[in-house]
């Protein structure tokens, strides 16, 4: 299978997670680029913060046309996460790959976990600003370091944390992710090494596509069955990558 042809069906699957349920499938931008596409961890990466901020942004828009999206509630938790990702960002390109890619593995379990566990959040009796703060600014920092949008930890905390209902964490967790990826891609500027945009071009246009199509299948269907899928794919993506790492 070609190059091409790789990076199309990746950005289609990374995208009709994103416009479905809001994260989840930028997590699987990162080892695809480094194992079916060959970048580097640090060029994968950058690569993926730019896939991501444009796929969430067109998501966003879908979403956000709905009325789904918690306008002021998203920004000030996006704005927790903004400085973290920066600073993050710009110091995740100079560290060894096999700490970009342990630290990957890990993350992608962990959302594969999360992915699984039953939907028992429940709205707060009352926001509390240093916890949502505090949850704004990790997601930030996680995004810095390694290019994913963390819709994964941003869907659950917009829901616990900051009382909104799921349909409308799902199209804020969007404007969340999209702010982190823009901040920690302008720390990486310069710093992404060869980005080989031949290949990013026409997986930022699938995974476009895909977040509409997403859009109208959450609209369909209950993502509870297509996060249980997503949710073994990245247990899989995380046993391979540790794998690696140790042999």
């Amino acid at each position: 299978m070609s190059v091409l042809v790789l990076a199309l069906v990746a950005g289609a699957v990374i995208g009709l997670a994103l416009g479905a349920l809001g994260g989840g499938g930028s997590v699987l931008a990162v080892p695809v680029l480094i194992y079916l596409l060959g970048f580097s961890p640090a060029s994968a990466t950058t690569a993926s913060l730019i896939i991501v901020t444009a796929t969430s942004a067109t998501a966003l828009y879908a979403h956000a046309r709905d009325g789904n999206v918690a306008w002021k509630t998203g920004t000030l938790f996006a704005a927790a996460g903004v400085v973290p990702a920066f600073l993050v960002g710009a110091v995740a390109g100079s560290l060894p790959e096999v700490a970009l890619t342990t630290a990957f593995a890990v993350i992608a379990a962990l959302a594969a976990l999360q992915m699984l566990r039953p939907s028992g959040a429940v709205a707060p009796d009352r926001i509390r600003p240093l916890k949502a703060a505090g949850a704004g600014a990790g997601l930030g920092a996680v995004t810095g370091l390694l290019g994913v949008g963390g819709g994964f930890l941003a869907v659950p905390a917009l829901v616990s944390v900051l009382g909104l209902r799921m349909k409308q964490a799902v199209g804020t967790s969007l404007l969340v992710i999209t702010v982190n990826s823009l901040a920690a891609l302008t720390a990486r500027t310069g710093t992404g090494g060869d980005l080989r945009w031949e290949v990013i071009a026409p997986f930022i246009g699938a995974a476009i596509l895909g977040a509409w199509d997403g859009k109208r299948l959450a609209a369909r269907i209950t993502g509870r069955a297509l996060q249980r899928i997503f949710a073994f794919v990245l247990l899989a993506v995380a046993a391979l990558m540790l794998v690696d790492v140790i042999v």
